[in-house]
């Protein structure tokens, strides 16, 4: 038999109930697939009946069955001291995650989709260690173990260093981690280095999200979701063959939801959900040795938003003229509400914040030997169209921020991974990423009648002077032309079947070009040397060029023991590279000259060590433990500085920092029916050695710009996160139909955290404890339904807090979600 379609379905013994998730691979293969809603499977094979079928499922007995006919019925026995191994394919080759020597986190597309957690900023929840903040689309800091990005907003000149990929495709820009998930099928978390197993560096993790196949036999999904604030989330997903060796799957998810606050300015509600995206692939199977894959997405995001309330004023050390509270008494402007948990707020610019992705890919893999030759080749472009209100308030002071950006990326990845022999195993390969990323016309950055009083800095009366800094601005165009490419490789060495060795290496080669203009506009036309000092003091002209390339070598060695098959020990030491940076957002300014030499910011050097163990201590549990240790040299940072021309802050390296933590994860299925998963992270983050940081917001205006902050927490790391769910599941019929109801539970809580990139003592954010749950019934005819809820404690807190450009004392306070809850149906078929 050739490119043949083996199908089937897989029972419940004893009720003949379709079992959901479970996992059929041909033995000796990695050829292998999930059961759908309706307990269904595919696979798409060249060889030769008769052969063996492995089958496995939550809460059942693992089943060897010899087969010799395409279309197959198999039952699995029920057993209450068993788990089913996750499989994933983080090393290229899918594999049991308890057996691989890598800390990794796996959440499946269904508990995805059952948890409302539709985007990642969602799903940071169930995985303590992953940070997510976004105060809009594209300022996302993505983090693991609080290393990865820049704290606070975002700057166009720096890497991730935390890899975000989906379906083997490099996403590179930030704003990519705040689309919504289509068709997710799983989500693996990888916790540390990976430079030496993915194409882009990866010096803090990576995500690895894959989507749902294209299936020879048709099926439909379908799913609408109600909530409260006019929550509307529809789902649609179609999957079937076009002929004998090509098959399609297209899929689609559109979110709508009003927005949280009230802005009494243009009396709207803003920072609503506005989003839709559409995902198409083709699979074709020539062969069984060549699979070839192409996807085409596109997902645009159009919300009212975003602006933020001042959630606290902070008395800096300027001048009591000076002080926020001072400057808009002045102007005879009062805030409309007491807290930011009002949830209202007074903003005199229109906020919008236009957010498009979308991409091509052709992903081909090619069965050579005993491994796998894969090409994978894409293109990926971004718009950005914001517009936001930089101080807060109603006030016309720094009125418009439109950093309207356009991106394009090429990237190709060809790797080899398999058996080498019966000893050795690993991956080989190749990347490359080329980017162009602009200014979309131009950056416009404008102040306001207003602006005179938050740019005071003597009691001249010259400040006065009428329509001085009224519509004055600055027009900013710049663009970045950068390069990586890379070679890299890491092997599995089996010394015995206990022992193993894994050494891995990379070089990679990164270049960075940059051309920045910034001019000014507007406010008054004058000739006084007086006046254009005022105005210089708060917009300038400045024009420069940058040209940095780097290159490094790079690599890990992990030593593995498999105790026995329960007790698998490891421990890592690996050396990685961040890329070097630029700061396209501005430059500071000492003595009217412009501070050229901050334009390159040095390559982070990463030292990491870990040990852990991953274990199950009974068949029917499993229990993780980490300990890590990273050390990094010339971290890079985003600082701030009151001059309001410096958009974003700029990028800075601290001489060296550190994160040690210990992580423990795992699960215990107590019987057929009541499931216990559970994390918990210690993370501790420090400054080692950082002497000329900038000072915080309560010190600006003192006898010092700088302060040494070595011993300093770092910021956005959390001491303690954890995070605790619960999953009952129970047979019965409801409205006549078969099925199995459920229900769900899920405790996320963080401890206090900094939010200033130098530690102060008024941006510290409480910790907090979010509860989510669900509960509801799955039909064997594939009928789903569900009532859920998330932060059911309506708890009020913060995600973080940003100090307003020109540093008068006013934070915006980006606020988490209140209480939501709704109500979903879904139809499989």
């Amino acid at each position: 038999m050739i490119n043949a379609t083996v199908s089937g379905k897989i029972l419940d013994a004893r009720s003949g109930t379709p079992l959901i998730g479970a996992t059929v691979s041909i033995k000796g293969t990695t050829n292998g697939a999930a059961t759908d809603v309706n307990g269904e499977f595919a696979l798409i094979t060249g060889q030769k009946l008769p052969f063996i079928l492995l089958v496995s499922s939550v809460g059942y007995l693992k089943k060897e069955v010899l087969i010799s006919d395409s279309k197959v019925e198999i039952k699995l026995e029920e057993s209450t001291n068993q788990l089913s191994d996750v499989v994933v394919t983080s090393r290229r080759r899918q594999e049991a995650v308890q057996d691989i020597p890598i800390p990794i986190s796996v959440i499946r597309g269904v508990t995805v989709e059952d948890q409302g957690a539709f985007n990642v900023n969602r799903l940071k929840e169930l995985v303590p260690t992953v940070q997510f903040y976004a105060s809009n689309a594209r300022n996302t800091t993505l983090n693991i173990r609080g290393l990865g990005s820049t704290y606070g907003l975002t700057n166009d000149g720096i890497d991730p260093g935390v890899g975000y990929y989906v379906d083997g495709v490099y996403y590179a820009r930030p704003a990519a981690t705040a689309l919504d998930f289509i068709d997710i099928d799983q989500v693996e978390v990888l916790r540390g280095p990976q430079g030496t197993l993915f194409g882009k560096n990866t010096t803090a993790g990576a995500f690895n999200v894959t989507s749902r196949a294209p299936s020879f036999d048709p099926t439909a999904s379908f799913e609408l979701s109600y909530g409260n604030y006019g929550y509307i989330q529809a789902k649609a997903s179609i999957s079937g063959p076009l002929s004998k060796k090509l098959a399609a799957r297209v899929s689609f998810v559109g979110t709508q939801r009003d927005g949280l606050l009230y802005n009494t300015r243009t009396q709207t509600n803003i920072n609503d959900i506005n989003n839709i995206g559409v995902r198409g692939q083709f699979l074709y199977k020539p062969t069984d040795k060549i699979n070839i894959t192409f996807i085409a997405d596109v997902t645009d995001q159009n919300p009212v938003g975003y602006g933020w309330p001042v959630a606290k004023v902070v008395t800096t050390k300027r001048a009591a003229y000076r002080q926020f509270n001072a400057i808009i008494a002045d102007l005879n402007y009062q805030l409309p509400y007491q807290s930011a948990f009002e949830r209202t707020l007074d903003l005199d610019t229109p906020s919008k914040a236009g957010n498009e992705l979308g991409g091509l890919s052709l992903n081909a893999d090619f069965k050579i030997g005993k491994g796998t030759l894969t090409s994978t080749t894409a293109w990926r472009y971004w718009k950005w169209d914001p517009l936001n209100d930089r101080d807060y308030t109603g006030l016309n002071s720094f009125s418009i921020s439109a950093g309207t950006s356009a991106h394009d990326q090429f990237s190709q990845e060809l790797r080899y991974s398999g058996q080498i022999n019966d000893k050795i195993s690993g991956v080989i390969g190749a990347f490359g990423l080329w980017q162009d990323l602009r200014t979309d016309p131009v950056h416009t950055e404008e102040a306001g009648s207003a602006q005179w009083r938050f740019a005071q800095s003597s009691t001249s009366a010259l400040w006065k002077t009428p329509g001085l800094f009224d519509n004055f601005g600055i027009k900013t165009t710049y663009g970045i032309k950068s390069s990586s490419v890379a070679l890299f490789a890491q092997a599995d060495w089996a010394i015995t079947d206990k022992l193993h060795i894994l050494p891995g290496i990379r070089y990679n080669n990164d270049t960075k070009k940059a051309n920045y203009s910034r001019v000014t506009y507007g406010g008054l036309t004058t000739t006084d040397p007086a006046l254009l000092a005022l105005k210089n003091g708060v917009y300038s002209n400045q024009t420069f060029d940058i040209d940095a390339s780097e290159g490094n070598f790079s690599g890990q060695l992990t030593l593995q023991y498999k105790f026995n098959k329960n007790v698998n020990a490891f421990g890592t030491y690996s050396l990685s590279y961040k890329p070097i940076g630029i700061n396209v957002g501005g430059l500071p300014t000492a003595s009217g000259r412009v501070l050229t030499e901050l334009a390159t910011v040095k390559p982070e050097a990463v030292s990491h060590v870990e040990f852990g163990i991953k274990t199950k201590p009974t068949s029917n549990s499993v229990l993780n433990v980490v300990f890590h240790n990273t050390d990094i040299k010339d971290y890079q940072t985003q600082v701030q500085t009151p001059e309001p021309g410096v958009n974003r802050g700029y990028l800075a390296n601290a001489e060296q920092v550190r994160v040690i933590g210990l992580e423990i994860d795992g699960n215990i299925r107590v019987n057929n029916h009541v499931t216990f998963t559970g994390a918990f992270a210690y993370t501790d983050g420090k400054y080692v050695k950082f002497t000329n940081a900038p000072v915080p917001i309560e010190e600006v205006g003192g006898d010092r710009a700088f302060k040494d902050i070595s011993g300093g927490v770092l910021p956005g790391i959390s001491k303690y996160a954890g995070s605790f769910g619960t999953e009952l599941t129970g047979r019965g019929n409801l409205l006549g139909l078969k099925g199995n109801f459920f229900g769900g539970l899920d405790v996320y809580y963080r401890s206090t955290f900094s939010s200033s990139p130098s530690p102060s003592q008024f941006l510290d954010i409480e910790g907090y404890a979010l509860v989510n749950s669900r509960v509801g019934f799955r039909a064997s005819n594939g009928i789903s339904f569900f009532v859920w809820g998330r932060n059911l404690g309506n708890k009020d807190y913060y995600e973080q807090l940003l100090v307003a450009p020109g540093s008068a004392g006013q934070i915006g306070g980006i606020l988490g979600d209140p209480r939501t809850y709704g109500v979903t149906l879904r139809y499989t078929f």
